[in-house]
This record gives structure tokens, C-alpha cells and sequence, in this order.
């Protein structure tokens, strides 16, 4: 984990320069005035928590000598500083995936991908037992990190833990827009998993529901959403739309760029009008 920092031209050398032999600096000049610095910085306040580096913030206009010595011309201007030298940089604001990859590319490592990839790897040789400790210290070390709580959630899930995936998923809000949507899918999918557990009744639309809801929950996502579109097919006021709905569900947890998204989607579309 690293840290952020306020640095002036007093103590740049010792602060950044000198710590870019033991870990990379990214150092963030920018303007109060400024509006894209603003946007910029609370991704670089979430580096500095999830990163293994030094996030070194210069104010250009209290320090007009680092400003002239990095040849600052607009801000913000981001540059990595390794061992001394400047090694890559940008100007201007990044969204967040673009800065991972940045980030990535610089060989500056994110501690907690680090832990979600081990996680990964733990559940791929069917280890829960070792996932959970790793979520558990993940947590710890990253309490506020959205991200973290929805991977967390949707292990939870798999493991019937209503009370924590409740827990994990409280805290996000509807004004965290990149976050919420997912959330609110991954609460459908604790429903998923609830209706697969104890179906809601013994009709042949219910047994539908459930088994559908059990292939969402397995991740068999194309299997689900067919099942799904066969309910809204056969009675739209089925569980108060339940199979459209459901159906909205999955296209959250995959994402508008998904294929099956856009495949089923259309579909769902075509039976509705």
C-alpha cells in the first residue's frame, strides 16, 4: 500500500526523488483552479490507498521552480518518476480503467489485484476456505474500496452468507454511479441464489424461475437469460415481470458491452413489442 503526499519545491528531492529509488512516484501537478485536476484527483487519492508507490501532489502556482524544471505546460500533468527519472507520463484526466492500464504499463502493481488474482486462483483449485481468508485480509487492509466489497459480495453469495453480502453491499450508494448499478445486480443475484435455494412454488413457470436463477448463480449466464426470455414469452405478469427483470439483472452483472447483453437484449425486445 502506498501513500499521497503534498510535496513543494523544498523538499521534492527528498520526498520524491529519493523515494523513486525504493518504490515509483506519480506525481500530480496541479492548479486549484483547475477543474480536470479535480476530477483527476480522488483516482489518484484511491493509487495511493491500492498501490504500491508514492502519489506526490505539486501545486504549480507555490511552486513555479518544479513546474518550470518538469516543463509543465497544463495541468494536470501526471508524470512516474522511477529511480530518479522520469519514466512515462500524461496531461489531462484518464477514466479510471485507462489508468489502471497507465499504471499497468508502468510496471506499478495494485496490491489489491495482486490479492484478487490469488483469490482467483485459490477458487479455480476449489479452495473456498483459503478465498475467504484472503477476502477477509483484503478487507482489512481495504475497507472502503468498492470494488472489493462487490468480488467479496458475489464469493459470499456462493457461500450462502446473506448476512455479509448484505453487509458488503449496504454501504454502497446510488451517488457512486460507477459502483451502484453493479451493486444493485449483485443483490439480484443474492435473490438468484435464494430462489435457487427455496423455489417460490411448484407450477411449471416456478420451476422455470428456479432453475434459471440457479444457472444465473453458477454463471451460466446464456442458459439463464434463455429460460428468462421463455417466461416472458409465456406470462409477462409472472412474479410481477419477474423474467424481464430478471433478465435486466444479468445484463447489469455483464455489462452493456457484453455479448449476450446485446444478443438478448434485442431479443428480450422483440417479445416485448
Amino acid at each position: 500500500m502506498g501513500y499521497s503526499i503534498e510535496v513543494y519545491d523544498h523538499n521534492f528531492e527528498q520526498e520524491v526523488l529519493e523515494k523513486s529509488y525504493e518504490v515509483p512516484a506519480i506525481v500530480d501537478f496541479y492548479a486549484v483552479w483547475c477543474g480536470p485536476c479535480q476530477m483527476l484527483k480522488p483516482m489518484l487519492e484511491k493509487v495511493a490507498l491500492e498501490y504500491d508507490c508514492v502519489v506526490a501532489k505539486v501545486n504549480i502556482d507555490e511552486n513555479q521552480y518544479l513546474a518550470q524544471a518538469f516543463r509543465v505546460e497544463g495541468v494536470p500533468d501526471v508524470k512516474i518518476i522511477r529511480n530518479g527519472e522520469v519514466l512515462d507520463g500524461f496531461v489531462g484526466v484518464l477514466p479510471e480503467p485507462q489508468l489502471r492500464e497507465f499504471l499497468a504499463n508502468c510496471n506499478i502493481e495494485s496490491g489489491l489485484d495482486q490479492g484478487l488474482e490469488a483469490i482467483r486462483q485459490a477458487l479455480l483449485g476449489e479452495n473456498p476456505t483459503e478465498a475467504e481468508a484472503m477476502f477477509a485480509s483484503l478487507l482489512t487492509k481495504y475497507p472502503e474500496n468498492r470494488r472489493l466489497r462487490l468480488e467479496a459480495a458475489k464469493f459470499y453469495i456462493s457461500e450462502d452468507e446473506v448476512a455479509k453480502v448484505e453487509e458488503l453491499l449496504a454501504v454502497i450508494q446510488a451517488d457512486e454511479p460507477e459502483f451502484f448499478a453493479e451493486a444493485q445486480a449483485v443483490k439480484a443475484l443474492l435473490q438468484f441464489k435464494m430462489e435457487c435455494n427455496h423455489p417460490s412454488g411448484e407450477g411449471e413457470l416456478d420451476r422455470r424461475f428456479s432453475q434459471a436463477s440457479c444457472l444465473a448463480v453458477a454463471g451460466n449466464y446464456e442458459e439463464a437469460l434463455q429460460l428468462f426470455l421463455k417466461i416472458v414469452e409465456s406470462d409477462r405478469s409472472y412474479k410481477k415481470d419477474g423474467g424481464r427483470k430478471a433478465m435486466l439483472s444479468i445484463f447489469d452483472l455483464l455489462g452493456n458491452d457484453h455479448p449476450l447483453t446485446k444478443v438478448y437484449r434485442r431479443n428480450l425486445m422483440t417479445v416485448l413489442f
